[in-house]
Parts: structure tokens; sequence; C-alpha cells
């Protein structure tokens, strides 16, 4: 084991803290010990300078990731493969004949009124596998004990698990920018860019980025006001709030709202920081997202607000700015979500083969009511 003297750093630390010296550049690599891959030449013991030092304790990198995807997973089934949407269209009044009776008219009661229904269906899949090769023999030799062993294989396990919740938190994001691109492809009410609604009754001089406006205790005041205002106008019967134009409402619990994060905690500071009933004034019953993509290299948020989505043949969709999509619980999902390990043992290598495998079937339906917001200074 290597043991480096510090007596003069600690000397140095001491008057710093005591403020009997400025802040100075410490050289820390005596210090912090940032590990190594294998050991070397000085791991042997102080005292004979050959006895090869050993694990004292281990440490099994191994907690639980629960992802941050929205809960947009619908029930699943066993049987059949094709999932079934039907709605149908409001009927049309017809004159009340009871108030307008004619002595010896006939009224015909037998008149057919046929419906107008519409069925959509979803027979789309997708699939990946993870694999994964475990040993016991070859590694028992590189642990003390049973336990030790044991906690390494669960590791590797727990390790297979995370990998596939990053790539299903990744689907379940891109269902969700799918459904924001057709939105934002279409000419209707709802996409809300909150920087134009806000520049209707203040002065929005200087709010030059995303960044500048989520920044703004007025702005994310008037922001929140908005998106709670469209929450309320989704409960009444309206064709408006849907690319496919159909009659459609969604009630306040079969609303679904999720916020960029940086959105979110704007709002959450700016508005309940100042006043005594923040009830009165709070977004609720949301969820949020880090981001809707990605985080390019620095978390920045014109990268996390921003989606670059194809849709459709040579259509590409790209749009900076989005801090929220407010949609039906009917509009998106991922339905029969199949999750599933198979293995296998080969004698020949004394090995087990395990594959992590998933089936869904991600969908959205345009024709359900969904609502955009998003910040663009091109006004």
């Amino acid at each position: 084991m290597e043991v480096n003297q510090i007596y003069t750093i600690m000397n140095s630390i001491t008057n710093e803290i005591l403020g009997k010296t400025g802040v100075i550049d410490e050289d820390l690599t005596n210090i912090v010990d940032v590990g190594t891959q294998i050991l070397n030449a000085t791991d042997v013991d102080n005292y004979v300078k050959s006895l090869v030092n050993h694990i004292g304790k281990v440490i099994f990198v191994d907690r639980v990731y629960t992802g941050t995807a929205s809960s947009v997973i619908m029930d699943g089934w066993e049987y059949g493969s094709i999932l079934e949407k039907i709605s149908t269209d409001l009927p049309q009044a017809t004159e009340n004949e009871s108030w307008s009776l004619v002595n010896g008219q006939s009224y015909d009661p037998n008149i057919f009124y046929q419906p107008a229904a519409h069925a959509k269906f979803y027979n789309k899949r997708v699939t990946f596998e993870i694999p994964m090769s475990f040993t016991e023999k070859q590694v028992k030799e590189s642990f003390s004990n049973a336990t030790q062993l044991n906690a390494f294989i669960s590791m590797i396990r727990n390790s297979v698990q995370k990998s596939m919740t990053i790539k299903l938190d990744s689907l379940v994001s891109r269902t969700i920018n799918a459904f924001a691109a057709h939105i934002l492809d279409g000419t209707g009410v709802n996409k809300i860019n909150l920087l134009a609604e806000y520049a209707r009754v203040a002065d929005v001089t200087g709010i030059d980025s995303v960044t500048k406006a989520i920044s703004n205790p007025d702005f994310i005041r008037y922001a929140t006001y908005i998106i709670s205002l469209y929450s309320d106008r989704l409960t009444k019967m309206s064709t408006l709030f849907n690319v496919g134009g159909t009659e459609k409402f969604t009630p306040k619990e079969m609303q679904h709202l999720i916020l960029l994060s940086d959105f979110a905690k704007s709002s959450e500071i700016f508005l309940q920081s100042d006043t005594y009933h923040e009830n009165l004034v709070k977004l609720s019953n949301f969820e949020t997202v880090p981001y809707w993509q990605g985080t390019a290299t620095n978390y920045d948020v014109e990268y996390t607000s921003f989606i670059n989505a194809t849709i459709g043949e040579n259509k590409t969709i790209q749009q900076n700015g989005i801090v929220g999509v407010l949609f039906d619980r009917d509009a998106l999902g991922v339905a029969n979500l199949d999750l599933r390990v198979t293995s296998n043992y080969n004698p020949k290598g004394e090995f087990f083969n395990e594959w992590y495998k998933m089936d869904a079937g991600y969908f959205i339906d345009t024709n359900e009511n969904g609502i955009v917001f998003y910040i663009d200074t091109d006004i």
C-alpha cells in the first residue's frame, strides 16, 4: 500500500480554514485516490516489500435505476396482436315533431338512423434484446466467498436492467415527440407559442431566448396561467384541439400533462415563493422530463427543449423551446409491453447465456386531443 506524508499540505489547509492565508492552489493528487484498473508495483506491504496487499472490502455499484419515462404504459393482452380503437361522430339534431302535429298526418317511427362509427387499427411492434453471459467457476478465484460472487452476478443483472430501463425510457419519449411533431406540423390552435401569448399583454423586449424567458417571473406566471386555461378548455367538446378535427373532449382526470423540468422548476419557484395560497397558482397533476430528446453536451435548455423528428416521407419537424405537452390519455401509449428473459447453459464452455427481450407497440392517435406549449422568440 502506498502511504504519503501530507503534513505540509495539511498545515496549509489549516491556515486557509483559520483565515491566516488566502485560498491557494492545492495539489490533491497525493490525498484523493482516483483508483486504478489493476494492481501495480506499489501494492505491496511496507515491511518486506514483497507481500501483495489483500482486498479488505468489496463494494458493488448495484443501485437500481427507475428511469424518468412518463406513465403511458397500458394494460397488455396475451392473445392477438391488433389494438383497435373505435369512436363515433356526434349525431345531428332533427325537428321534434311532437310540437308541430298536423291533423291526419302520419308520423313514421320506424326510420333507421345509422350511427357514424370509425375504427383505427394498430398492428406494429418494436423489439430488441440484450444478451449477457454469466460464469461461476471462472470467476470464483476473484472473490473470497459465495456472498461476494452472488453480489457480483446480481450487479451484472442489475446493469442489464438499467440498460433496459434507459432504452424503454427513450422509446416512450420518442412516442411523445412523434405526437408533438404531428401537432407542430399542423395548422390548428393546439400549438401554443407562450411568448407570443405573453406579447399580447406585456413588453417582451429583451426576452430573446428560451433561457431568458423561463428566467422571467412575469412571463412564467402568465405562461402557467395559459397552460391552466387550456387544460380547462379541453374539458369542453371541440374540434380545435386534435389534428384530425374530430369532436373530442378530455376531462381533467384523463388529461396527461408533461412539463420540461426547466420550466416546471421555474413555475414552482416563481409562483409559490411569494404567495400564501400556493394551491391557487401552482400547476397540478403533471409529470416532468429533463429533456425531450437529449441533453447535447451541456444540458442547456436550448437543447433539452428541442426535438428533431421525422414523421413521414421527407417530412422532418424541428422545434426548439418546447416546455410542455398536454394530451388525452388515449392519444398515445405503450401497448402490450412484454418483458421476458430466456436462458441457455453451454456445457462445453461452462457458462450461461441470458437474453433480456422486449416487445411493445408504441402508438399515437392524432384524432385525440393534444396541445404543445413552446417558446419561440421569432414573433
